[in-house]
């Protein structure tokens, strides 16, 4: 009895049956005491908070690409996946829930708070998980961590106390990011700066002791001149010198300050004398810890005046700006303003301008963990894939900063130190201290705030695996052997997952970084949720199905390339999963129930027609493409190799040739299609899956047979250049037909010059194949062509062939209807040249047209070039 698929290939069906299957079987699951060489990876663990996006379906395909190859390849392969607890993120969404009710955290208080987000993730978190798996992710779902589970959370104290007790950490008064919205210091890389159409405002400063003398300052902020404690001028600026030593009156607040110098002013902005406020602008803190200046901050967390504004306390930020500048105007102090084009930083998470603050928070004294990861890289222990993505590490690295760690959150890890009431004494501890060790007393508080999200995310490589424990995975699977990540959180995650490797294991936490591109839409502009162009992945793969999704990202996806993506290009790929499969309803058609796939060995031993020794050396060739391209990480180059050699070489070519004796065939017919699935599964496992399991084969699932490797005694190159001939004899003779308008029924004679024996033995031999892929009646073989005026030429693999039309076709009324097309052809190319050259056009013209306008003028150029072809051979 023969298998009988479905006339058209079920996506929805066979991806939910097959990974249900897979992963009860336990397929995914990695062994920390196999003695199989290990590879492992662990997943960039997507917030709570997260769903499907296509950043998350690129990142995964390329993951699953690798990962399934491997696991074939007899590796012990270990993908761990997990999820980020994202404070910020988690604690927003539970807050938007409470506001519903009428309520604010603080109503709760942090205990029920912390409950309540807790209650929130196990009925609403990690659906992104379910997610992945729908896409074929191969994760060892039985090792899932989540950053705030228990053995994470040890993790993360261990690694806060070693730190501390080394001296970096540290609690220290210094300019930090805040947001008034989120009520949270930032760290700089949660500082997102945009560009801003602002002014500048030119205002005077009286010179103490002068009367009627001024200096002119300009600023984008005049309400934080309230704080002012000095101006600056660059000690190179000779227009400023005379004032060397002298002070000026602050504006508004009547009070004294010093006229400065430090080179950090540039000369050029405004009129080279800057305002100097410590305590709200990380430039003028700088200059303030240089030249002993006081620090008064009036701008408070709530970004309202404090205090120390005066007569502007209470108002809001933007508020006091509007009366400030009204009083200056009314004093003649405001002299002019411009507009000013700049970035301003915002939240990363809410977009609220972050207003920059002097807070006591928690610091890593950063550099002497930055300089061993800029070592291992340099080293090459670690490398960048693509490279170059290691100069903008090393430019990020080389010029880091403190990082601050402490969140004024409640959602997160919290910072593991406690404040004696009695004595004054901070205690951090590993354990919660019931007693104050220097004081003995219990009157303790844990410090409120929870550690920066990416503190526990960096530890992720090895605490996943157990650390502070020295379990079997950590000996087993650590280092990690690649990291795959889209470049813009080289800096948040990649770096301080380097430094924490380094310092806590003794060495990288991963030997690669893979660094992805980002997915854009088809007119290459990044994805938003304004800008309406946002592509839901599993929406496109419940329309073109997932294998066709997860094919077109790795065929497009060069390594730190971004990606357009589209309707039309999700279409060929799914147009690529339906020729595989009606190739095999064609091939199901050839095999029963009786038939066995024969071995290799036996395929070797046997006398083989032509077509099955090219197939097999053509196959041979490809899974070394493959294996090739996928080991250096251009999983592209792979992904167009495999789709060649299936689409063109084995659908277009082999499976027609073998159409006229399939029995013959049959042995190597089902080898090279049951290798050519397991080298296609790890791109498109699903109807793999399917396919395979309807053919005669061995062991229980794709997933686990062996991965195609090069076979050098499979390599024919006789074959594969005999093999080649005829197929481009079939496509020359093809050309002509359709060149020369021939009726499709209609069938024609062919000649073919040479003289040599063998390949004439080899025509001779072909003759069948050649009759029926070209449709030709009759081939002769000849030593020279005849001349004939009513015969097309051309050439295939060095040899002249020629088709006799006469009969065939009508010459004059072929020779009129290919010199009309032609002059209409040239009439689209006139009038196509003439708008491309008006400049006006092109400038004005959308893009997407101007580019339209182009593709056309190549295709009329190249269908004139085809009939003047036409012509010339009549």
């Amino acid at each position: 009895m023969k298998a009988e698929l479905p006339k058209t290939y079920d996506g929805k069906e066979v991806e939910a049956r097959w990974y249900q299957v897979w992963e009860s079987k336990g397929y995914f699951r990695a062994d920390a005491n196999s003695d199989r060489p290990a590879f492992s990876i662990v997943i960039p663990p997507p917030n709570v908070t997260g769903s499907l996006h296509m950043g998350h379906m690129l990142n995964h395909t390329v993951h699953d690409v690798i990962v399934r190859r491997k696991r074939m390849q007899g590796f012990n392969t270990l993908w761990l996946p997990g999820m980020d607890h994202a404070g910020i993120a988690t604690q927003n969404v539970v807050e938007r829930e409470l506001r519903k009710e009428g309520q604010t955290r603080h109503d709760l208080g942090r205990e029920e708070f912390v409950k309540r987000v807790w209650r929130w993730k196990q009925q609403y978190g990690g659906i992104i998980l379910k997610q992945i798996r729908r896409i074929g992710a191969s994760c060892d779902w039985s090792r899932e961590r989540f950053t705030l589970d228990e053995g994470l959370s040890r993790a993360v104290r261990e690694v806060f106390v070693r730190l501390y007790e080394e001296g970096l950490i540290y609690r220290g008064k210094r300019l930090i990011n805040w947001c008034p919205r989120c009520q949270t210091a930032l760290s700089d890389l949660e500082t997102i700066y945009e560009p801003v159409d602002a002014k500048l405002y030119y205002i005077k400063y009286p010179l103490q002791g002068r009367e009627n003398a001024y200096i002119e300052v300009a600023t984008t902020r005049p309400e934080t001149m309230l704080d002012d404690t000095a101006v600056a001028v660059n000690p190179k600026d000779d227009r400023y010198k005379k004032y060397r030593g002298e002070a000026v009156i602050l504006p508004l607040m009547n009070r004294e300050i010093p006229f400065i110098e430090d080179d950090l002013v540039d000369p050029a902005f405004g009129t080279g004398v800057v305002k100097v406020t410590p305590a709200h602008d990380p430039a003028d803190f700088e200059m303030g810890q240089r030249h002993n200046l006081s620090q008064f901050s009036v701008i408070g967390e709530d970004a309202k005046i404090t205090a120390d504004g005066g007569p502007y306390q209470g108002l809001d930020r933007t508020e006091a700006r509007k009366r400030i500048l009204a009083d200056l105007e009314a004093q003649g102090l405001l002299t002019r303003t411009q507009h000013f084009a700049h970035k301003v930083g915002h939240c990363q998470r809410c977009h609220t301008v972050v207003e920059p603050l002097l807070s006591t928070q928690w610091f890593v004294k950063i550099k002497p963990l930055a300089d061993p990861a800029i070592a291992a890289v340099e080293q090459g222990r670690t490398e960048f894939v693509p490279s170059n993505w290691a100069k903008t590490y090393f430019e990020w690295m080389r010029n880091i900063r403190d990082w601050c760690i402490s969140r004024q959150l409640w959602w997160g890890h919290r910072i593991p130190a406690w404040y004696c009431d009695g004595c004054g004494e901070i205690i951090v501890s590993r354990t919660d201290p019931a007693r104050c060790p220097k004081c003995s007393s219990s009157n303790l508080r844990q410090d409120e705030d929870v550690l920066d999200t990416w503190f526990s995310s960096a530890l992720w490589p090895f605490s996943t695996l157990g650390w502070p424990d020295q379990t079997e995975d950590l000996k087993t699977f650590y280092p990690t052997t690649l990291l795959i990540t889209a470049y813009d959180i080289i800096f948040f995650w990649v770096a301080r997952m380097m430094m924490s490797g380094l310092k806590f294991m003794n060495d990288v936490p991963f030997r690669s970084v893979y660094i992805t591109g980002i997915v854009r839409d088809a007119e290459r502009q990044k994805m938003s949720k304004s800008k309406g162009n946002v592509v839901d992945p599993l929406e496109i793969c419940d329309r073109f199905g997932t294998d066709a999704v997860r094919f077109s990202l790795a065929r497009m996806g060069a390594p730190g390339t971004d990606i357009a993506v589209s309707d039309e290009l999700f279409d060929s790929y799914r147009a690529f999963a339906t020729k595989i499969w009606n190739a095999a309803r064609l091939i199901f058609r050839y095999v029963d129930e009786t038939d066995r796939q024969p071995s290799l060995a036996e395929l070797k031993q046997s006398k083989l027609p032509l077509v099955d020794r090219w197939i097999l050396s053509r196959f041979s060739r490809a899974a070394e493409r493959v294996n090739r391209s996928i080991e250096l990480y251009n999983l592209h180059e792979g992904a167009r190799h495999v789709y060649d050699f299936f689409w063109h070489e084995f659908c277009d070519w082999y499976l027609e040739m073998i159409k006229l004796h399939p029995e013959r065939s049959k042995g190597t017919l089902l080898y090279v299609f049951e290798s050519a699935l397991r080298l296609l599964h790890p791109f498109m496992p699903f109807i793999t899956e399917e396919l395979w399991q309807n053919l005669p084969h061995k062991g229980e699932s794709i997933v686990i047979a062996p991965y195609p490797e090069f076979d050098p005694e499979l390599i024919d190159e006789r074959a594969e250049s005999q093999a080649e001939l005829i197929q481009e004899i079939v496509v020359k003779v093809r050309n002509i037909r359709a060149e020369m308008n021939v009726d499709a029924k209609q069938t024609v004679p062919v000649r073919v010059a040479t003289e040599d024996r063998e390949i004439t033995q080899v025509l001779s031999d072909a003759r069948d194949y050649i009759f029926k892929l070209a449709q030709v009646s009759q081939l002769e073989i000849v030593p020279k062509l005849s001349g004939d005026k009513l015969a097309a030429q051309a050439v295939a693999g060095g040899l002249a062939l020629e088709v006799p039309l006469a009969g065939l076709i009508d010459v004059e009324a072929e020779r009129g209807r290919l010199k009309k097309e032609l002059e209409k052809a040239q009439r689209e190319i006139d009038g196509l040249e003439r708008k491309l050259s008006n400049a006006s056009f092109v400038d004005r013209a959308p893009k997407e047209v101007v580019e339209e306008n182009r593709r056309r003028l190549a295709d009329y150029r190249d269908q004139a070039a085809k009939l003047s072809e036409g012509l010339k051979r009549l």
